[in-house]
């Protein structure tokens, strides 16, 4: 989508990734095509569906409107979602990409007050919101507190407030030192706090902390009970950054995860490890108590996700 000639407003193009969900895809477009921009704002939306390992419905295309376009593409990278929002990038040729899961609503107000932001802070290679967390009947906003998001930060904690479906991103810094989404992350897990990490070691991240993404948890998700995919992602997650490990509270929090995933996975003598690594790090880590628990069968794997996320809370 080129800038109108003599315009000075950016252009935003949107990734939807999508998989088999037609119902909540079509909810999330809505919203994305519902943003009211100014067009001092925005010089118009280029939205691209990109599926992965489905067919594609180009019937979507029909909800363009004037200035709003929306594209129906196929994943042409390497299965997964990290594949499927590459294709994306690279279809784009705006000055900014959103992210946008498709279980996933944006609220009123989120695009433009990024760009807001983001015009305080033209260094800044991405900007995010925080999110409202929907399980079953409940809506939890998750704030970060701060309006400005550190390398340190996102070491110690992942800050799962910062959800891809609020990143926005430049794309020159996408194809530039930023980068791509990384696609060798095991089942394409955690590749938004890769994503993050890699923002924050050029520039501190500017941050809307308002609640302007609904997040869909549940049983919606693809990702709901990939036990051995999250055990995998976090693994190569402290390889690929080893700040994490370097930092106590940090390690400790991946350590608990790593063991929470084996005790799921009914890998007793793995979860006890992890636990005890954890435990070592910080000795009131509660996530490698809750791996106990889930290891010595008081309680389901399950039943613990399902307690944390009526709170607006993961492991």
């Amino acid at each position: 989508m080129n800038q109108p000639a003599g315009s000075g407003a950016p252009t935003v193009g949107v990734v939807v990734p999508t998989h088999d969900r037609p119902q909540l895809l079509r909810e999330t477009l809505a919203a994305v095509l519902g943003q009211e921009l100014d067009p001092a704002e925005a010089a118009g939306l280029d939205v691209v569906v990109v599926y992965d390992r489905a067919a594609p419905d180009r019937s979507l295309e029909a909800m363009s409107r004037p200035g709003r376009r929306v594209r129906v593409l196929v994943n042409e990278r390497s299965p997964g979602l990290a594949g499927a929002r590459n294709t994306g990038i690279l279809a784009l040729d705006t000055d900014w990409v959103a992210f946008c899961d498709d279980d996933d609503t944006w609220l009123p107000g989120k695009l433009r007050a990024q760009l807001a932001r983001a015009r305080q802070h033209p260094g800044a290679p991405l900007v995010t919101t925080a999110v409202c967390v929907r399980f079953e009947d409940q809506e939890v906003p998750r704030l970060a507190g701060v309006d400005e998001v550190t390398s340190e930060q996102l070491t110690r904690s992942r800050m799962s407030m910062l959800h891809s479906s609020t990143l926005l991103l430049r794309r020159s810094a996408l194809l530039g030192p930023l980068g791509l989404v990384d696609e060798g992350i095991p089942g394409s897990q955690n590749e938004d706090w890769d994503m993050l990490l890699r923002a924050a070691a050029l520039a501190p991240i500017p941050h809307v902390d308002e609640p302007l993404v609904r997040v869909l948890w549940g049983r919606s998700s693809h990702f709901a009970r990939q036990w051995r995919t999250r055990v995998e992602s976090l693994t190569w997650m402290l390889q690929r950054h080893p700040a994490i490990a370097a930092d106590r509270v940090g390690a400790a929090r991946v350590y608990g995860q790593l063991a929470f995933g084996h005790a799921a996975l009914g890998q007793r003598r793995d979860a006890a490890r992890w636990a005890a690594r954890a435990l070592r790090r910080r000795v009131a880590e509660p996530r490698a108590f809750l791996a106990l628990t889930v290891a010595t069968r008081l309680v389901p794997a399950d039943t613990v996700m399902a307690v944390l996320h009526r709170r607006g809370r993961g492991v």
